[in-house]
C-alpha cells in the first residue's frame, strides 16, 4: 500500500502540474544492473562523449553561460580529444529547446558537394559506387559554420572563448586513455602520412596515460576563434584544405568552401502515448527513421512484454527493418530532390506497415512508399560524438556530431592538422536514387539528434553515436524509460541490439541465451556480442523529472560518456 500510495501521489503531482506522466520512480526495475552511479542536478546537466570536454561545459555553465555556450565548449573539445570520430573536418547537426517560447528549432550543418561533384567524375574514374574513404568522399566540412551560427543565434559568449579550452588542449596535449587506444590503436595505420605524423609518431598510437599534441590543429582553431568561421571557409585555411584534396584525387576547391551556409530548419515531430512529442532532424538527416520507429512500435502493446524478452525484441528488429527500408528509398537532400517526409510519417500509412510484422523474421523487407529503387547505402563505422546541455533557465541542446569513419576519409591536412571526413560516402551514384550525387547537395547523413516534450515542456534530451545503430539504440531506451520506468542511467546501460542487414543481428551477452535461441527459431541470426563495446553505440540522456525538475543524466559506458550536473 505505501508503494501504491507513493505511485498516486507522485501522478496526481505530475498531472497538476500538466506534464505527461513519466513512469513512477518507484517501480522502476530494481533487477536493472547499473554500472555507474545516478548523476542529477537542480539547475543544469552537460553530457559529452569524453570527461574534459563535459568538465569544459560544466565550467562554462558555472561562470553563468547559457546552454549553447556549453554546448559550443564541449564541441570545440571534442574535436580534439575524439580526432577519430569528429573534427573540425566533419559535420553537425544541432536541436534547440527554448524554455521562454516551448519551442524547438533546428540547425542544419552538414556539408554539400563541390562544384566538380558529379556522377561522371566519378564514372571516369572507373567507378560505379561511391567510395568508402579516400579524397572522393570529402563534402565540404559544415561544423565550424555551425557553431558559430549557434552562438550567433543563442549564445552569450564569442566563439574565441567557445574554444579556448578546446585550443589548450590541442597545443598542450590530452591524455591516451584506454578507449582511445581501443578506438584507434589499428586505424591510425591507414590514415596518411601527415595523419601518422600526428597521431602515430613513432609508428603507432602512444601509450595509454601519455600525451598527444595536435599543434598544428591548435593553429587552425586559434585562427577559427580570431576570424571566426569565414577565417575557415575563405582566405589561407580554405585554399590549403582546397589544394590538398585537389591533389589527393578530390572534387572540392577553394570556391566550395567560399560557398557554404549552415541551414536553420524546422524540425520533423510525431506525438507519442503519454502526451509526449518527438522532434528530431528533417532530411537529410535520417530523424525521420527515428520517428517511424516509435510510431510503428505503438501498435504493439510493449508494455505488456517483458524488457529483453524475445518477442519484444523481435517487434523492434521488424519494426526497424521496416523503417529502414523507407529510409534507403528515400532520404535525401530536400532541396534537390522529393522525399515524402508526410507520406512516410502518416499513422494509418504506419499501421499498415507494423501489421506487415509476423512471429517470424521476415524473409525480405522492401518499402511501402512509391517505386522500388535500388539503393546501397554507405555503412560508415559510427564515428560520431554527442553531446547534450541543459541550462539553469531550462534551455537545452541536442547536438551531434562526426567524421562517419573511423578518421573518415583517412586524410588529415598536415598544415592545418585538420582530419577530413567521409560523408560524401553516403552519397549513391544509381541516376534513379534521389540521394544520387550532386554539385551543390547534401548526402544522406544517419546523425540523429533527438529531444522530447510534454505538456510540461522539455521532458528529455537524447542522442548517440552508431551510424546506422542511432535509431535503434534511441528507440530501446526510450522504451527503457518510459515503458519500462527505468532511470536515465539503467536506461543506457540495459543489454541491447543492433540489427545489420536481413536477418543478421548483434545482442549483447548480458541477455538470456534462452531468449537468443528463441529468436534464431524464430528465424532471425542472431550473434552475441560480449562486454561493453562501442558496437552498441554510446547513448546520452538528461531527463527533466516532471515533479522535482531535477536534471537526471544517463552517461553511456560503452564509450567515454560522462556526465556532470549542479
Amino acid at each position: 500500500m505505501t508503494l501504491l500510495r507513493s505511485c498516486l501521489t507522485y501522478i496526481a503531482v505530475a498531472l497538476f502540474s500538466m506534464a505527461a506522466v513519466a513512469p513512477c520512480p518507484a517501480l522502476a526495475q530494481p533487477w536493472q544492473p547499473q554500472n555507474r552511479p545516478d548523476v542529477s542536478g537542480r539547475e543544469a546537466a552537460v553530457v559529452s562523449d569524453h570527461p574534459l570536454a563535459t568538465a569544459a561545459g560544466y565550467e562554462v555553465l558555472r561562470r553563468g553561460g547559457n546552454a549553447v555556450d556549453a554546448a559550443v565548449t564541449v564541441a570545440g573539445v571534442l574535436a580534439v580529444v575524439r580526432p577519430h570520430m569528429n573534427g573540425v573536418g566533419g559535420d553537425a547537426f544541432g536541436l534547440f529547446y527554448r524554455n521562454d517560447s516551448g519551442t524547438v528549432t533546428a540547425l542544419n550543418g552538414s556539408g554539400r558537394a563541390g562544384a566538380l561533384a558529379t556522377p561522371a567524375f566519378f564514372a571516369e574514374r572507373g567507378l560505379t559506387s561511391m567510395p568508402s574513404n579516400g579524397a572522393a568522399t570529402i563534402t565540404v566540412p559544415g561544423a565550424v559554420a555551425a557553431w558559430e551560427a549557434a552562438l550567433e543565434r543563442y549564445g552569450t559568449i564569442s566563439l574565441a572563448e567557445a574554444l579556448q579550452p578546446a585550443i589548450n588542449l590541442a597545443a598542450n596535449g590530452w591524455a591516451v586513455t584506454t578507449t582511445l587506444q581501443r578506438d584507434i590503436g589499428s586505424s591510425v595505420r591507414r590514415l596518411n602520412e601527415g595523419g601518422q605524423a600526428i597521431f602515430a609518431p613513432g609508428g603507432s598510437l602512444p601509450p595509454v596515460g601519455s600525451l598527444l599534441t595536435n599543434k598544428a590543429l591548435a593553429g587552425t582553431l586559434t585562427s577559427i576563434a580570431r576570424g571566426g568561421a569565414d577565417a575557415f571557409y575563405n582566405g589561407p585555411i580554405a585554399g590549403t584544405l582546397a589544394r590538398f584534396v585537389e591533389a589527393e584525387g578530390g572534387y572540392l576547391r577553394a570556391s566550395d568552401f567560399a560557398a557554404h551556409k549552415v541551414e536553420w530548419v524546422d524540425p520533423i515531430t510525431m506525438d507519442y502515448a503519454g502526451g509526449r512529442r518527438v522532434h528530431a532532424m528533417p532530411p537529410n538527416s535520417q530523424g525521420l527513421v527515428q520517428l517511424q520507429q516509435l510510431a510503428l512500435a505503438e501498435s504493439f502493446d510493449l508494455a505488456s512484454l517483458k524488457h529483453n524478452s524475445a518477442e519484444y525484441l523481435h517487434t523492434l528488429i521488424e519494426t526497424k527493418r521496416l523503417a529502414f527500408s523507407d529510409r534507403d528509398r528515400w532520404v535525401a537532400d530536400p532541396r534537390m530532390a522529393q522525399v515524402p517526409v508526410d507520406g512516410l510519417l502518416n499513422r494509418e500509412y504506419l499501421r499498415t506497415r507494423a501489421a506487415l510484422v509476423t512471429e517470424t523474421a521476415a524473409a525480405a523487407v522492401t518499402h511501402g512508399f512509391g517505386e522500388t529503387v535500388e539503393s546501397d547505402p554507405a555503412s560508415g563505422d559510427g564515428d560520431t560524438v554527442y553531446l547534450m546541455v541543459v541550462d539553469k533557465d531550462g534551455n537545452a541542446v541536442s547536438w551531434i556530431q562526426s567524421l562517419f569513419s573511423s578518421f573518415g576519409s583517412g586524410l588529415v591536412e598536415p598544415q592545418t592538422g585538420v582530419v577530413l571526413h567521409n560523408r560524401g560516402g553516403g552519397f549513391e551514384l544509381n541516376p534513379r536514387h534521389p540521394n544520387i550525387i550532386a554539385p551543390g547537395k547534401r548526402p544522406f547523413h544517419t546523425l540523429t539528434p533527438m529531444i522530447v516534450t510534454d505538456g510540461g515542456g522539455l521532458r528529455m534530451t537524447i542522442g548517440t553515436p552508431g551510424g546506422h545503430g542511432q535509431p535503434q539504440f534511441l528507440t530501446q531506451v526510450y522504451h527503457n524509460i518510459f515503458t519500462f520506468g527505468m532511470t536515465p542511467q539503467q536506461a543506457v546501460e540495459a543489454p541491447r541490439f543492433i540489427h545489420n542487414s536481413g536477418v543478421r543481428s548483434q545482442i549483447e551477452d548480458r541477455v538470456a541465451s534462452e531468449v537468443m535461441d528463441e529468436l534464431r527459431a524464430r528465424g532471425h541470426r542472431v550473434d552475441a556480442v560480449a562486454g561493453w563495446t562501442a558496437t552498441l553505440g554510446g547513448v546520452q540522456v538528461i531527463f527533466i523529472d516532471p515533479v522535482s525538475k531535477a536534471r537526471r543524466t544517463g552517461a553511456d559506458p560503452r564509450r567515454e560518456a560522462y556526465g556532470l550536473a549542479y
